[in-house]
């Protein structure tokens, strides 16, 4: 337990003054050893601590955004997890997925959520989307001591902009690094062939319906390639999980809305392996 908290201590100045609106910013002033990135770990300690977080596609339709993820962890050559939950809701209208260091982007996440939640207490109001993406931007900053030795975390993140009455998709890089996509994206050790089933599949007019089979589509494309990638699991009823944000908030997809068109992907499959094609004019 950090010092600051040892019985019989005084309070630390951190808790007697009126504070920050930022929760991460507090912490690291009270007990930063409990921030993702604040820990120091043993000498030639590796990245088999932590199982990986594998692949996460994101994609806009007019009127919101879709986010969806497989459920397998691994673990080198195993399979660690097969029935992760790599989405968090993070507020009514923006959630994050990750992919790499599976501890790490958990805690990285739910500390997140309560970053957004700390803010809107204490200034009484929510933070835009383009803030959200940049309060993201400085907590995975933070974690780059952790990051040079392995532990890599890069999230999704995804909303709906209620501003520009639109879905948004904000991709990150280890070190902080922001980026806006546009259309679609996908992160994870399967994102190179989810974002070409992507490429073929998206179209600008998609309703929510579409959008949601299509990011199925390119999880299944994504797990036929890449082993740490979890397909749909018919004998176990494993299926993706999917969010939708849209102007009435975020919502996560029933389990058996998910499982009917999985179920569609993969008989449809049995007919076309390799998926369907887009029209060549």
């Amino acid at each position: 337990m950090s010092e600051a908290f040892e019985f019989g201590g005084r309070l630390p100045a951190a808790f007697m003054n009126p504070g920050t609106s930022s929760f991460s910013e507090f912490l690291g002033q009270v007990a930063p050893d409990l921030l993702p990135g604040g820990r120091e770990l043993p000498q030639g300690t590796g990245t088999h601590l932590t199982p990986d977080a594998t692949t996460i596609v994101a994609l806009t339709f007019p009127g919101g955004v879709v986010l969806a993820g497989d459920r397998r962890a691994t673990s080198g050559n195993v399979i660690a997890n097969r029935d992760m939950d790599k989405l968090f809701r993070t507020d009514e209208f923006s959630a994050v997925a990750i992919a790499g260091a599976a501890g790490i982007g958990i805690e990285l996440a739910k500390l997140f959520q309560v970053e957004l939640e700390h803010y809107e207490k204490m200034e009484g109001r929510s933070l835009s989307l383009e803030g959200k993406a940049n309060k993201l931007a400085t907590m995975i900053r933070g974690n780059l001591p952790m990051a040079l030795q392995g532990f890599v975390v890069v999230p999704l993140l995804v909303g709906y902009d209620v501003a520009r009455e639109a879905g948004r998709i904000f991709s990150y890089d280890p070190v902080g690094g922001r980026y806006e996509e546009h259309r679609y994206h996908s992160v994870g050790s399967g994102s190179v062939y989810a974002k070409g089933s992507l490429k073929k599949l998206y179209s600008e007019d998609f309703g929510q319906q579409d959008a949601v089979f299509a990011a199925i589509q390119s999880l299944y494309d994504a797990a036929d390639d890449d082993s740490a990638t979890g397909g749909p699991d018919v004998h176990r009823k494993i299926y993706p999980l999917v969010d939708v944000i849209t102007d009435e908030g975020h919502k996560r997809l029933p389990a058996d809305e998910v499982e009917r068109l999985a179920t569609q992907v993969v008989e449809g499959r049995a007919q076309r392996p390799d998926g369907p094609t887009a029209p060549l004019h």
